[in-house]
């Protein structure tokens, strides 16, 4: 494996900051529904095309493509929209680490439907994630969001915990390119329906810088994705998974060099998301020792 696998992993933590920043600044000119349907109509293209020089989609299985529709609909429509709006309330710093509380879902999710076991890390991530969590709601009042807000990313974090138990059982059925297009598309449809059924079209206009940045962010986080699953299949989830998990940190420093005049990260703000960091670590990392 050598240095290639922590690398890519390294690399997609680096491109899903860099896309949460985008997506910051995206939303100062436009709707975090205009930004949400742009990163659905990048990633969608992406995959689809994915697909194509990947060799197709294959035999179809019913059991799978429903698997990743339902995964569209929780993960993606319900998860990716409430990120895009969790940034836009609490900050990019602080959403971001609180998202990524996603594993520590996953493995309660887990625990309950599929049977896996409770252990130590497990115990001891939740542990220092609850205070970290404490933190940067402590911390979020001198940055100037009320405190149910801070609910916002982690109910998109309980979305992404439960569509990883969708996806792990999707890949028993469906190859993981195929699936994750069926995935994004579903969530592209429903959401394209939902805004035309309640007549706000108009709530996806975009131009001028803001589209640029959205069109960025879709980008960047779709590279992230496929950075993070090159690296899922040449290296072991116990180090790719701790390596991506420290995106909130380079959300924090990006942040420093382009957020100066929209936000800043609080000592509080810095500790709490670190703390978050290291319980994610403890969860994916060697709880798979």
């Amino acid at each position: 494996m050598g240095l290639a696998a922590p690398s890519l992993a390294i690399a997609g933590a680096v491109c899903s900051a860099a896309a949460t920043i985008f997506i910051r600044h995206g939303l100062r000119g436009g709707g975090a529904y205009a930004g949400f349907w742009i990163n659905l109509c990048v990633g969608t293209a992406g995959l689809w095309v994915a697909v194509f020089l990947t060799g197709g989609f294959g035999p179809p299985s019913f059991a799978g493509i429903a698997l990743f529709a339902s995964a569209g609909l929780l993960g993606t429509v319900g998860g990716r929209l409430l990120r895009f709006i969790s940034i836009e309330q609490v900050g990019a710093a602080i959403a971001s680490a609180l998202i990524n509380l996603y594993p520590l879902f996953a493995s309660g999710f887990a625990i309950l439907l599929l049977g896996e076991r409770v252990t130590l890390p497990i115990v001891a991530g939740t542990v220092v994630i609850a205070l970290g969590t404490t933190l940067l709601s402590i911390g979020g009042r001198r940055v100037g969001f009320r405190p149910w807000q801070i609910g916002l990313p982690i109910v998109a974090a309980a979305c992404f915990g439960a569509v990883a138990i969708l996806r792990k059982m999707g890949l028993a059925h469906t190859g993981a390119v195929a699936g994750s297009a069926v995935n994004v598309t579903t969530a592209l449809i429903a959401f394209t329906a939902f805004v035309i059924a309640y007549g706000q079209l108009g709530s996806l206009r975009c131009r001028g810088q803001s589209l640029a940045c959205f069109l960025a962010a879709g980008v960047a986080e779709n590279a992230a994705v496929f950075l993070n699953v090159l690296a899922l299949g040449i290296g072991t989830v116990s180090v790719v998974a701790p390596l991506y998990g420290t995106s909130p940190i380079f959300v924090l420093l990006l942040s420093f060099f382009f957020l100066r005049g929209v936000e800043r990260a609080t000592p509080r703000v810095v500790a709490g998301t670190v703390l978050i960091v290291l319980g994610v670590y403890l969860i994916t990392g060697l709880s798979r020792h």
